[in-house]
Order: C-alpha cells, then structure tokens, then sequence
C-alpha cells in the first residue's frame, strides 16, 4: 500500500501526464489508415450503418475534452493507486493510447492493430529496460507472463467464437494485460474478469427493463469494457481479490 505522499505524487504525475498525452489523441484517430473491406464479415450486420471514417471521428469536436478528461481521470485514478515508479511509466504510455482505442472501437467496433502493436512493444522495451536497469525480475516476469496469459484465454475464447469476439479484442489483451500483470496478480485476475460482468450485466438489465430479448444479439464493442475492466483491476484488484478469497 501506498504511503499519503506516495499517493497524491502518483496521482498528479498520473492525471497530468495521462492528460497531457491524451491532447494527442484526436490526431492519432485522425492519422490512423482507414481499414481495408473484410469479406469475412459483410452480410454479418445487414442493417448496420457504414462505419465512420477515421479522419471524421477525429475530427469530432467533442473528442478532444473528452479525451483529455478521460486521460486525466484514469491517469489519476491509477496513479495514485500504484504509484511513482515503472508501473506508473507504463501507465502513462498506455492510459492515452487505450483513451483513443475505447473511443474508435465504440464508434466502429474496431481495435486498429495499427495502435495496438507499436504500444504493446513500446511496453515491452520499458520492462526490459527496467530489468536491465533495477535487476529485478519479479515484475518484468509478471509483466509478460500477464500478456501471455491474457492474450492466450482471449484468444481462446475467439477461436472457440470468433462471431462473438474480435481478434482486434486479443490483440488488446495482450497490452492490458502487461500492464495489469506489471502491477501484480491481482490486478491481472480481476482487471482480466471485470469487462465480463461490466459487458454483459447491463446489458441484461437493460433487455429485462425493456422486455425485449432481442437486445442481447445486438453486436456490442468489447474494447471500451475492456479498458475500463482494466482500470477496476488497477484499482480495486487486491481488494476484491481479497473480499471473494477471505485473505
């Protein structure tokens, strides 16, 4: 746990920088390359609208606060919870490039992999860095065995039921999961479930208010769930860890 200081330096370094960061994002939609036609999946949503162009989502004038804000709030959020130190720099590096990941896969239900791979391997060269650095092993092993790991139960449940699951969704697992497993295995047990239960209970709610099932087959992003799963096991990881084993 976290001393006072610890926490409020590891919550404004997280806020500011994360935000500060995150200005960039609209840019970043904006450059991302537009995808090329899937055949794979035409005829899957017959009624559903032509996806927005990367450059028109960009371009959107209410990204840019938004964005910064969700930066901010993450970044602090976080920050504050693991503070100063190479979970932080993670945190930081991931925090804006995830803010831009849940804002295109909500509006297209896409994951570019474009942004996707670079960051997962920028986060690979911090860990090796700080074990070349700091001589300790424990966390950069965490690290990866947490991509591994998270990657590897996505990717089984998108070979079982691609219909159901994006390999954009794999991809985005592997990062979250290296920086989840960064911060211990907690975090990673817990921030690899949450976007379970924060996908699927509302939405159930939501058809049981309405009454009406056909609410349930209607395709839904993953990523942003994911994301904000993530953020849970950040924060909340040990203590619900903690909660549902008694320790």
């Amino acid at each position: 746990m976290s001393s006072l200081p610890a926490v409020w330096e590891g919550a404004l370094l997280g806020g500011l920088l994360c935000g500060l960061l995150s200005l960039g994002v609209p840019w970043v939609v904006r450059a991302l390359p537009e995808p090329a036609p899937d055949p794979d999946r035409e005829g899957d949503q017959p009624d559903e609208p032509p996806k927005p162009a990367y450059a028109a989502l960009g371009s959107r004038p209410g990204l840019l606060p938004g964005a910064v804000l969700s930066g901010l709030a993450a970044g602090a959020l976080a920050g504050g919870v693991v503070g100063p130190g190479w979970t932080l720099v993670l945190l930081v590096l991931a925090v804006p490039v995830c803010v831009a990941l849940a804002f295109v896969d909500w509006h297209t239900r896409l994951l570019p992999s474009r942004l996707v791979l670079p960051t997962t391997g920028l986060l690979l060269v911090v860990v090796a860095v700080e074990w070349v650095v700091t001589g300790d092993r424990d966390d950069p092993l965490r690290a990866v065995l947490g991509l591994l790991v998270a990657r590897s139960l996505f990717w089984l449940l998108w070979f079982v039921h691609s219909a159901g699951m994006g390999f954009g969704d794999v991809r985005l697992a592997a990062l979250l999961g290296l920086v989840l497993g960064h911060a211990g295995w907690a975090e990673l047990v817990v921030g690899v479930y949450a976007p379970f239960l924060l996908f699927a209970v509302p939405g159930v709610v939501l058809a049981l208010v309405r009454r009406d099932r056909g609410l349930l087959r209607v395709a839904y992003p993953f990523g942003p769930f994911m994301v904000l799963g993530a953020l849970v096991g950040l924060c909340l990881g040990p203590a619900v860890l903690g909660s549902l084993t008694g320790a």
